[in-house]
């Protein structure tokens, strides 16, 4: 077939239109969100940012008031609270992961239970992903003390984690093997195995060192097809409404091949906003520092009256 001059124009202009067409297919994605520039909605993009950037320490100071901070530290080396980490997906089992991998052997030891349990085990570890997450799904929405807009949120998160761990490659040896030896080495520079190593910490310095740990986690999530700084790097902000001192902000985020698109409630504290549910779960830490009004404190016997006159 021989080549026309209206052929050839057809196929100069196909690919600059393409392009056109992709180039506004991105912008339509980067399109920011309604009320973005207002003062709740940059609260919560700070703390996405801070998490980006691996700082927990800077992500406390800016997800509660100045004047909470001694008070949970406090709440933490007393063994009341483990806030902010219990804002954590499944936050309980993170000391025994690191005391797990930080103990000696514990590459070969991993490796060798990986190789027999799950190594090229694709089809049960999909099943298993997906009943998880079914089982999660419906957990949150009918137990557990979450408000209507944490159940929302947790719902799809469960949703699109679930979606993604059926896809992940959890099976393949050669990810596993390369992962095991760099999280071991993290959680020993860490150094926080035991409930008592964090108390002992403190918040602020488990905090700190939690850092490489959560450097690794990230970097092995993001060899497994979940890149959460991509997360928080394109996570938008919207302001829905504002009321004197409370305000709903809109959050749209991408998490594996999912859209997050979900409203958090916010309150001013002395100038600043802060998401209503962490004010909540840190003040319930707090609270934990309260005496309890029905507890009787102990008699010391030699406070008594007349316990320094002699008997008879």
């Amino acid at each position: 077939m021989s080549r026309t001059p209206n052929g050839k124009r057809v196929k100069g202009w196909i690919l600059p239109m393409c392009g056109l067409l992709l180039l506004a297919a991105c912008k339509r994605e980067a399109v920011e969100l309604q009320g973005s520039t207002s003062e709740p909605a940059a609260a919560v993009r700070e703390l996405a940012q801070h998490l980006q950037r691996n700082d927990l320490v800077a992500f406390t100071r800016s997800a509660v008031p100045p004047g909470y901070h001694a008070q949970l530290e406090t709440a933490w080396q007393q063994g009341h609270s483990r806030w902010p980490l219990t804002e954590l997906p499944l936050e309980d089992k993170l000391v025994p992961l690191l005391a797990a991998l930080s103990a000696p052997g514990s590459e070969r030891q991993l490796t060798t239970s990986f190789d027999r349990q799950f190594a090229r085990q694709e089809r049960d570890l999909k099943d298993a992903t997906r009943a998880l997450g079914q089982f999660g799904v419906q957990y949150v929405r009918h137990e557990g003390d979450y408000t209507a807009e944490e159940r929302d949120h947790y719902v799809q998160l469960i949703g699109a984690l679930s979606e993604w761990a059926a896809q992940a490659p959890l099976a393949d040896p050669g990810l596993a093997h390369a992962a095991i030896p760099r999280l071991a080495a993290a959680a020993r520079q860490v150094g926080l195995d035991t409930e008592e190593a964090l108390q002992q910490a403190g918040m602020a310095s488990s905090l700190q060192r939690l850092t490489p740990m959560l450097v690794e986690i990230k970097a092995t999530l993001d060899s497994y097809g979940l890149p959460l700084d991509r997360t928080f790097a394109n996570l938008r902000t919207g302001l829905v409404e504002q009321q004197g001192d409370r305000a709903s902000v809109r959050i749209h985020y991408p998490l594996g091949d999912r859209e997050i698109d979900t409203v958090v409630s916010l309150e001013r504290r002395d100038g600043r906003w802060y998401l209503s549910d962490y004010l909540r779960h840190a003040e319930q830490a707090i609270e934990a520092l309260k005496p309890d009004p029905g507890e009787v404190p102990p008699i010391d016997p030699d406070s008594l009256p007349g316990a320094d006159t002699p008997p008879g």
